[in-house]
């Protein structure tokens, strides 16, 4: 399992339009052929800064997703909304205890 977290800080005023664009195109990026989760957080003291959390099967399945339209579509209309450069982070999952 392969797992990816973004981080994106939004000028206060963009977030409902954020939001609102998530809401349309989640179903389409979790149904993304390798995508087994995706999931959004809100920061609990800043309420501009947000992160992704998706797992993915392979890394390779991450990347035809960051090659596909759908990506590009996301992330042209997301980027316009950044309030500072967006960090992410891939991660291989070691153990998992629920």
């Amino acid at each position: 399992m392969f797992i990816r977290i973004v981080k994106m800080s939004f000028h206060l005023e963009n977030i409902p339009a954020f939001l609102e664009n998530f809401e349309i195109v989640k179903d389409k990026i979790r149904n993304v052929p390798g995508n087994r989760l995706l999931d959004l957080y809100q920061d609990k003291n800043n309420p501009c800064i947000f992160f992704t959390y998706s797992y993915w099967e392979t890394e390779e399945d991450l990347e035809n997703y960051r090659k596909s339209e759908l990506f590009n579509e996301v992330w042209e209309f997301t980027k316009k909304l950044f309030n500072g450069k967006p960090e992410a982070w891939s991660l291989d999952k070691l153990v998992s205890l629920q």
